[in-house]
């Protein structure tokens, strides 16, 4: 009887032995797979770093300040695809801001119940629609709808070159607003038509993490705004907006983060010219759309030049998420207090 209970705790030490080695092992594990995710993230970084070296030796400072993108001689710069990034990225979050926060406020607020779930399915089908599609519909749908009617009414009533020989009040009393309007390119394709593609592919993104959030105000607050006699758009703004600013501003990063990135939807439609031009209505080239077009044939100083392109987007991308993830936890630390 003795032995037997003297063998119990040894049984009880054996067992917590191995568990505590078990957790351990577990522990490493995790830790590898966290590691991994760090290692790949560190090792595409510099690998693009790495590939562009002799770009950014062989130009310097004066690969991010020249619009020259010259193969045959061997001359590069990548003013006119940041240019083109940035442009077409603004274009899209002017759009779909706004657009997003009435989708969101009206899903949470005023829709009623049984339209709610469709509407919310429509818009997490339109999140999971391949680029490419949206570049197909861009190209050959909206880029010759947008050539036959919104750009002539863009040029004639916005631009410095209308199609009737007269300055339009706008561009004459708003120099740089002709400027962004006029153009004589008859084709469909242009920074402005990416930007508004871009608008239509980051609407599902920002307008689901903004429903989310606005689901996450109490409902207390909202009652008691509405029993002191707001009216919806009060309580949207002093209410709502207010309590999830850092989590809206957050999407709109995850959406930014997906529209500096976007490759095939704006190869298709951008127009791929690598000339600067200070028209929303000319053929451009973003960085995604170059390293498309060229990467495939380039070799040499060319090739570098499209690595020292990718390191550029890559850093811009993930400050850009790193400050939404940032936010995001923000917000989830508040709530939690």
């Amino acid at each position: 009887m003795n032995q037997v209970a003297a063998a119990v705790p040894i049984a009880q030490e054996t067992r917590a032995r191995k568990d505590a080695r078990d957790d351990k092992l577990f522990g490493w594990m995790l830790k590898a797979c966290a590691l991994l995710v760090l290692a790949s993230l560190l090792g595409a970084a510099g690998a693009t770093l790495w590939g562009g070296r002799e770009a950014f030796s062989t130009f310097g400072f004066g690969f991010l300040t020249s619009g020259e993108w010259n193969p045959s001689d061997d001359r590069y710069g990548a003013l006119v695809p940041i240019f083109g990034t940035l442009v077409t990225s603004f274009v899209a979050l002017l759009i779909a801001v706004p657009v997003s926060f009435g989708i969101a406020l009206y899903l949470s607020e005023v829709a009623p119940a049984w339209l709610r779930t469709p509407v919310a399915s429509a818009i997490e089908l339109l999140a999971g629609i391949p680029s490419i599609i949206y570049g197909m519909w861009g190209l050959f749908i909206f880029a010759p709808f947008f050539a036959d009617h919104i750009k002539p009414w863009l040029t004639n009533y916005l631009g410095n070159e209308p199609d009737d020989g007269k300055v339009s009040w706008v561009a004459e009393h708003i120099p740089f607003i002709g400027k962004m309007f006029g153009n004589d390119n008859p084709f469909g394709g242009s920074v402005l038509t990416a930007g508004i593609v871009l608008a239509v592919m980051i609407i599902p993104f920002i307008s689901s993490v903004m429903r989310e959030v606005f689901q996450t105000v109490p409902t207390r607050l909202k009652e008691s705004a509405y029993a002191l006699g707001s009216s919806t758009w009060e309580v949207a703004w002093d209410i709502v907006l207010p309590y999830t600013r850092s989590a809206v501003i957050g999407g709109i990063f995850l959406g930014l983060g997906r529209a500096l990135g976007e490759t095939m939807a704006v190869t298709f439609i951008i127009g791929n010219k690598m000339k600067l031009s200070p028209s929303l209505l000319d053929p451009g080239a973003s960085i995604a759309s170059t390293i498309a077009n060229q990467f495939g044939e380039a070799a040499g100083l060319q090739k570098s030049s499209l690595m020292a392109l990718a390191f550029l987007l890559f850093v811009v991308t993930f400050i850009v998420l790193l400050i939404a993830r940032l936010m995001l936890r923000r917000l989830a630390h508040k709530e939690g207090r």
